[in-house]
């Protein structure tokens, strides 16, 4: 499995930004469609974003919409989401995912690696 490990977490007020980053361990990091979770306690874990392989492809929930952007770095190795306009509601640990296929869906069986989760806090 690809080990990936998230950064960019913190605390940030109400309507700022932050950027999440996602680091895989693979060279074959092209293959794998990525993507992005929440967790909250007491919740079920909740899709947030996905994208293809290439980048061409890119997917999110209704709720961030307009505010998020995943993007990716094949060079890299490595995944973002940058999150604007956040809202105390979005206050979670967040994941990264990766699954060695193409995008079949945003169910958290669909991806088969996961990352550590980083925090994020968004003050009211």
């Amino acid at each position: 499995q690809v080990q990936l490990v998230e950064s960019g977490g913190g605390l940030v007020q109400t309507g700022g930004s932050l950027r999440l980053s996602c680091a895989a361990s693979e060279r074959t990091f092209t293959i794998y469609t990525m993507g992005w979770f929440r967790l909250a306690p007491g919740k079920e874990r909740e899709f947030v974003a996905a994208i293809s392989w290439s980048g061409g492809s890119t997917y999110y929930a209704d709720t961030v919409k307009g505010r998020f952007t995943i993007s990716r770095d094949n060079a890299k190795n490595t995944v973002y989401l940058q999150m604007n306009s956040l809202k105390p509601e979005e206050t979670d640990v967040y994941y990264c995912a990766a699954a060695r296929r193409p995008y079949t869906g945003r169910a958290p069986a669909d991806f088969g690696s996961w990352g550590q989760g980083t925090q994020v806090t968004v003050a009211s």
